[in-house]
């Protein structure tokens, strides 16, 4: 309706819910409806069937342990075999499709995962432990690969393209075709967006999907499937495998008549993938986004507010578990004391607690596993003298006993070189170091393997230009108050990493990501 309000979307630039009562009712709502929920076993599926495995395995939430949120399949290899027969055979009518019918289809399912986005981010927040904000924002960003990759095909009806000719009685056609089967296996931290993401990119384009969502997170990848069969996506075009690394993840690995495979997580699996080839005697696409120690430079002329601001927002966001937090932070010498107490009294005043709550703005961390990493890296500043200047415990007070909840850290006095300035943690932990250049900011900034993102709080037009010249990671942020490095977003800023960060040098949510998915087949017709 002309004139009316538009309606709220909420991204990783939002900075506050404060004022949006339409959120927090939704979510309260949701939240009952999940809680009526918890405790029930869900199926996988294969070629549109409900399949049960002989085992099953427990979800708890990571906010108290003592709630199982539900009980998921323990997946085989055999169940990944028969998921990817089914997608093959399903393969040669769902690519034989006029793109514009998959176009519609894709563009149903991110319309019912805007429909139910508050019941989706409740589940998030029971399986993540991510704010409301966090969680609402992953939703919408899944919502939004979906739209932006239709547009994408849209936009270059299809992927097919006249060419010029050598004769006047030739035609010459550039046609972009389906590679048939994809897998896409999708981490915990962003359960919605990086498992809709890759897997709409495939399927508009024309290739079927196994989906094998992670085991900390099955929930919001099994609700995917619900939205996609809702949409018309038929039998065999999209499956679903739930089980564990050793057994999913390895047969996807190994399987030959997968065509293609998206991975989001570390880099010693990604590297894994990269390399097996699922004995086929011919490459096969691999696209993975393998992880980031991403520095943020605060320089001399930076505004110490909108940068301490962007630092914690990004360190500290999904209790740092993100491939894109800001771990690093190299500060000028001359304000590197101001920044730090600033840092420091903005981080003691982040609300920790039940990440359902409205107020809430850092939940728990995924797993044991993450607590113990976290115990060992404040261990090891502590050892090696670095000073914790505020956080470094686990907190086990009630009412967080029974949860993973961690305590926002901020470390300083360890050399550029420590473990804690190279090693990806993914844990709620930054530390700080000391510059007394521009040209030895961004030498410590480029000394890593990874280069996924990097940020630059500065005054200075040229150290900023030099910054974007000189940085070596995919995604690059001046003066982001909302996030030093964090907050890409599909159509607006495509998410993709360079040297360790990433196989494909082309991002996620950008005008490059869904040709990836496609081959191309020069045509060649005389008349």
């Amino acid at each position: 309706m002309s004139g009316s309000k538009p309606e709220m979307k909420i991204t990783y630039a939002t900075m506050s819910a404060d004022q949006m009562e339409a959120l927090h009712l939704g979510i309260d709502e949701a939240i009952e409806q999940v809680k009526a929920q918890l405790g029930k076993t869900y199926p996988m599926y294969i070629d549109g069937e409900a399949i049960e495995s002989a085992e099953q395995f427990e979800d708890l939430s990571p906010n108290d342990t003592r709630i199982v949120l539900a009980r998921f399949q323990k997946g085989t290899a055999d169940h990944v075999r028969d998921a990817v027969r089914a997608a093959r055979v399903a393969a040669a009518d769902w690519g034989g499709r006029p793109w514009r019918e998959r176009v519609a289809i894709v563009r149903k399912i991110g319309d019912g995962i805007r429909a139910q986005r508050w019941e989706l981010a409740a589940w998030m927040g029971f399986e993540t432990g991510k704010n409301r904000l966090e969680c609402v924002g992953d939703i919408e960003e899944a919502a939004d690969f979906m739209t932006y990759y239709c547009d994408q095909i849209e936009a270059h009806d299809g992927f097919c393209q006249t060419m010029d000719k050598l004769e006047p009685n030739e035609e010459n056609t550039s046609v972009m075709r389906p590679h048939g089967v994809w897998a896409v296996i999708s981490p915990f931290n962003f359960p919605m967006a990086l498992a809709a993401g890759p897997a709409g990119g495939a399927l508009v384009a024309g290739n079927t999907v196994v989906l094998k969502p992670a085991s900390d997170t099955p929930r919001l990848g099994l609700k995917l499937y619900d939205i996609a069969t809702e949409a018309g996506v038929p039998p065999g075009v999209f499956n679903v495998v739930t089980g564990p690394g050793n057994s999913v993840g390895q047969e996807i690995a190994e399987n030959a008549h997968i065509d293609g495979i998206v991975f989001t997580g570390s880099k010693e699996v990604g590297m894994m993938l990269s390399r097996e080839n699922g004995g086929r005697p011919a490459p096969r696409p691999v696209i993975t986004e393998m992880g980031g120690k991403n520095p943020t430079l605060v320089m001399s002329s930076a505004d110490l507010d909108k940068a301490t601001e962007g630092v914690w927002r990004s360190a500290f966001g999904a209790q740092g578990q993100k491939c894109s937090a800001c771990s690093r932070v190299y500060v000028a010498t001359d304000v590197c004391d101001r920044f730090v107490e600033e840092l420091v009294e903005k981080t003691r005043k982040i609300k920790i607690g039940n990440p359902l709550e409205r107020d809430v703005w850092m939940g728990p961390v995924i797993n044991e596993a993450a607590v113990k990493t976290y115990e060992r890296a404040v261990e090891e500043a502590k050892r090696d003298g670095g000073r914790v200047l505020t956080g470094g415990r686990r907190i086990t007070e009630e009412p967080f006993r029974h949860g993973y909840f961690l305590e926002p850290t901020v470390i300083d006095g360890l050399p550029t070189d420590h473990r804690l300035f190279t090693d990806e943690l993914f844990v709620p932990i930054t530390v700080v170091g000391k510059v007394t250049s521009f040209d030895e900011a961004i030498r410590l900034a480029n000394k890593t393997e990874y280069g996924l993102t990097a940020g630059i709080f500065s005054s200075d037009e040229d150290e900023i230009a030099n910054f974007f010249d000189e940085i070596q990671a995919g995604v690059v942020y001046a003066n982001r108050q909302a996030g030093a490095t964090t907050g890409a977003w599909p159509g607006i800023n495509p998410f993709g990493g360079w040297k360790a960060s990433g196989s494909s040098g082309r991002g996620a949510g950008g005008p490059y990501y869904v040709q990836q998915f496609l081959k191309e087949q020069s045509r060649v017709r005389i008349y």
